[in-house]
């Protein structure tokens, strides 16, 4: 497994996880403590740290349980590594 470079070995990745509709920042528990961001186009984006693949499924499964419609799941580490390279 290659270390990525803009980020110690041992820091989960980061993501951003893009929904139709707004949330309230209280939000943010149940997700995990991500952070909440709504943006006046009437999304919202959560972002920050996700452990592994089966910590970012149970985020979706929320995402669905809500039933708000999802737009997108970006790595944000694969983008700087992008940048940088």
């Amino acid at each position: 497994m290659t270390a990525h470079p803009t980020r110690p070995a041992d820091d989960p990745p980061r993501y951003e996880i893009r929904l139709r509709g707004r949330l309230d920042p209280r939000w943010a528990t149940w997700f995990d403590g991500m952070t909440l961001t709504t943006a006046d186009d009437g999304t919202t984006a959560l972002r920050g740290p996700v452990t592994d693949q089966a910590a970012l499924h149970g985020l979706l499964q929320k995402v669905r349980d809500l039933g708000l419609p999802l737009l997108s799941v970006t790595s944000l580490d694969a983008d700087q590594s992008r940048a940088t390279t």
